[in-house]
């Protein structure tokens, strides 16, 4: 299956970028943005329009309630689903979006946690209290070596793990993450994937975000936030303490100014856009270009979905 990732920092263009592609090349559009998954959640995250979305087929956006609990595991079983159905259709499936993390549950798989009896937590957690982490690490040298060998003396929390799994399992952590990285490299082998990395100037990225900053407030943010919290979605959700959303709930419960929630805001998605350049810069697989660079884009996609 051929797969066009496109991957970016937030507000660098990814959006028009995609539809371009997708209107080219006859592509559907999967979303990779753990934040526009969310329904009533349209300004803060960016969304795509719905007259951009009337343009081209997209998927797993607007499609979680707010309260709802969505993690990296679930989202690969459902792009997997959504791919499987995009190919199906003799579509190309083309992910779009800034969470790194998703891509690499896709790429790299996931290592499933084995459910682990609640005595044997207890147990475990008695354990660690009646003999000290020496003595409870030196059961993880002898039980899975190779967990020990990268598991600080001193983490109780990592070597309970490794030990909870040894004996819910009678099998090692250690050999658990082989399985995993051998079922990983087996699936990727079946993905034929290209991976454009969309980038700009530093200054002229920053100066983006504080634009689209700007622009959200217009558009309604503050109201946007008011609306959610008169819905009934706490401050204390997964979803209200993400970027933009915990700023507005900030000046609204009086904690600060406008303009210091604004710039704020401002702020954390700049180095959320530093984060997500470290993130994506240690995958050597990407192709990065500028935005302008769209003729060479579109050379190498249809040069990759020939071959």
């Amino acid at each position: 299956m051929k797969i066009i990732v496109l991957i970016g920092p937030t507000a660098v263009g990814k959006t028009r970028l995609s539809l371009a592609i997708a209107e080219q090349f006859l592509c559907e559009i999967i979303n990779m943005d753990s934040m526009q998954i969310y329904r009533h959640m349209d300004i803060g995250t960016a969304k795509p329009t719905e007259a951009e979305r009337a343009c081209v087929p997209h998927h797993l956006i607007d499609f979680i309630d707010p309260a709802e609990d969505y993690h990296v595991a679930r989202y690969v079983d459902d792009a997997n689903r959504v791919m499987d159905a995009i190919s199906g259709r003799s579509r190309f499936p083309m992910l779009v979006g800034g969470t790194g993390l998703y891509l690499k549950g896709l790429v790299e798989g996931l290592f499933e946690i084995p459910p682990i009896a609640s005595e044997i937590r207890e147990q475990v957690k008695r354990d660690l209290h009646d003999r000290g982490n020496q003595k409870t690490y030196l059961e993880l040298q002898q039980i899975d070596p190779e967990s020990a060998a990268r598991i600080h003396p001193n983490d109780s929390r990592r070597i309970s793990r490794a030990i909870e799994i040894y004996r819910a399992t009678g099998v090692a952590w250690s050999v658990h993450l082989k399985k995993q990285k051998e079922q990983a490299v087996r699936k990727a082998s079946d993905l034929d994937i290209f991976k454009i990395g969309l980038t700009r100037n530093r200054e002229i990225l920053y100066e983006r975000i504080n634009e689209r900053t700007r622009i959200m407030i217009e558009q309604g943010l503050i109201e946007e936030v008011k609306k959610l919290l008169a819905m009934g979605y706490g401050v204390e959700l997964n979803s209200m303490q993400s970027i933009g959303y915990r700023h507005m709930v900030n000046y609204i419960q009086g904690r600060w100014g406008r303009e210091e929630a604004i710039d704020l805001l401002a702020r954390d998605t700049r180095r959320y856009a530093k984060r997500q350049y470290t993130w994506f810069r240690r995958d050597r697989d990407i192709h990065w270009f500028e935005p302008e660079q769209q003729s060479e884009i579109f050379t190498l996609v249809k040069q990759f979905l020939k071959n």
